[in-house]
Parts: C-alpha cells; sequence; structure tokens
C-alpha cells in the first residue's frame, strides 16, 4: 500500500514538474492552435503575431523569474542555431517543408517566430535539467559528444548532396550513450532511467506535437500540401537527432555532473 502511495504521488510529481518544464513550448502550441481556427487581428499576419507574442512570453517568464538568465541564452543559441537550419531547409533548392502563410518579420523563407519552436526544445531541456536535478553515471567524454553533435548538425545539410549517415550517427549515439544513466529527483530521492530512452520518448512527444502544429498550418510537408495526413514515424529518427544535439548545446551552460559529485550538492539516489 505504501508502496502505491509512494508511486502515485510521484507520479503526479512527475507530471507537474514536465508541466512547468514545458512552459514555453506549451505556450507556444496552445497559441499555434488557438490562431488556426481563430486569428481576428487583421493589421498583423498569424506569424508575426506568433513571434512577438513569443517575445512577450519570454520577457514575462525573465521579469517573474520562471526562467533563469541562463535558461534565455539557451534560447537563443537555439534560435539561432535552428534560424540557419530552417533557412536552408525551405530554400527554394530544397523545400523540405514551407511556411505556408504570409509574414513580414522574417528572413527569407523563413518567418523569426520558427526559432523559437526549436527554443522550445531547448527551454525544455535546460527548465527539466533544473527542475529535476538532473545527475549522470558513465557520462563520455564531452569533447566526444561535442564532435558527434556537430556531426549530427551538418548532416541536416550534407545529407541532401553526399551520402546520410544519420544511420552510422544512431550507431555512435547507442555505443557513446547507451550505458548513462540519467538521475532524476522526484521527491526527496532520485530515479534512474537509460539516457536514450529518455531522448526517445521526447523525441515521441515532439512528434505528436508537429503533428498538432502542422494541423494547425504552420508548417507543412510536401505531402500535406493538398490536405493535411500524419507527419511518418520516420520522422522520429530525425527529432531524436535534434535532441542529442539539443541536450549537448544545453550541456554548454549545464555541464553534466555525475550523481555523486560534490558540486551538485544534492542527496544521493536510492
Amino acid at each position: 500500500m505504501n508502496l502505491l502511495k509512494t508511486f502515485l504521488h510521484e507520479f503526479w510529481l512527475f507530471g507537474i514538474k514536465q508541466a512547468s518544464a514545458c512552459i514555453f513550448g506549451g505556450f507556444l502550441l496552445a497559441l499555434m492552435i488557438i490562431t488556426r481556427f481563430w486569428y481576428p487581428i487583421d493589421f498583423l499576419y498569424r506569424y508575426d503575431f506568433l513571434f512577438l507574442a513569443a517575445v512577450a512570453f519570454q520577457v514575462f517568464l525573465l521579469c517573474f523569474r520562471l526562467e533563469s538568465p541562463r535558461e534565455a541564452v539557451v534560447i537563443l543559441i537555439f534560435h539561432i542555431v535552428a534560424t540557419v537550419m530552417e533557412l536552408f531547409k525551405t530554400s527554394d533548392g530544397i523545400r523540405s517543408w514551407q511556411y505556408p502563410e504570409p509574414f513580414e518579420i522574417g528572413i527569407g523563407n523563413v518567418p523569426l517566430f520558427a526559432g523559437f519552436m526549436y527554443s522550445a526544445v531547448g527551454s525544455y531541456i535546460a527548465r527539466v535539467w533544473r527542475i529535476f536535478d538532473f545527475g549522470y553515471s558513465s557520462y563520455p567524454p564531452y569533447w566526444s559528444t561535442v564532435v558527434l553533435v556537430t556531426l549530427i548538425y551538418a548532416n541536416f545539410f550534407t545529407h541532401h548532396y553526399v551520402l546520410d549517415i544519420r544511420w552510422a550517427l544512431i550507431a555512435a549515439s547507442l555505443l557513446m550513450f547507451g550505458r548513462v544513466m540519467i538521475y532524476f529527483k522526484m521527491n526527496r530521492v532520485h530515479r534512474r532511467m537509460p539516457l536514450v530512452v529518455g531522448w526517445l520518448l521526447v523525441a515521441l512527444f515532439i512528434w505528436f506535437a508537429e503533428n498538432l502544429a502542422t494541423y494547425a498550418n504552420v508548417w507543412i510537408y510536401p505531402m500535406q500540401k493538398h490536405h493535411w495526413q500524419l507527419v511518418s514515424l520516420s520522422k522520429l529518427v530525425a527529432w531524436y537527432l535534434l535532441m542529442m544535439l539539443s541536450f549537448v548545446l544545453v550541456s554548454l551552460v549545464n555541464r553534466p555532473l555525475k550523481i555523486g559529485d560534490p558540486a551538485r550538492q544534492t542527496g544521493n539516489p536510492d
């Protein structure tokens, strides 16, 4: 009975903490869906409104200390990195996806709010890292993780012209991170799970959110041009790789510490 009570209590805490970590992404996704069906502002394009709303929400989070300056830096880094990739992916010669509505605040074929969609992933990782007091075991050398995600980011561009090495990158990630355990605090003690399992679960969640966003006509893939349909499950591979890239980018400001590192100033895992 006590075990069941503990499980239910921690399950509730897990949901509350996850919702708190998702606050920026949840806000953006909700706004995308609402404005898809009801957008009464005639003098401002919808995409431009989404950009201004995202900036305003970031200011709100910082002013009320719901987000730390360090997490804001992560969001800025993601916005820059993502916008560069978006410019390439939506260019006239590539057209991996497109933004079907008009906008003023943007560069090339990319409305500037698009970078915030990736920033939401970075914001989530930075916040969940702090909220759950992450610790790690068997974490690979930091330089090797930077090399791996550099190759991942490059492959998002180069696979259009040369050999696509995504499966080799996934194999490398399993070799490097397959033994890594992530420790997360629910209440008084830390629980643990394989890090790659966590990445896969988040990638699946992003895939669900992506389907909602494409249904809301925020962006569309070529096969959705004439009528909406589910995004292929094969996109989970890209989101898994993006999760790895996002995680290592966040580690630039939140260095992965071992669970027993005195710098963590936390208790021991159970």
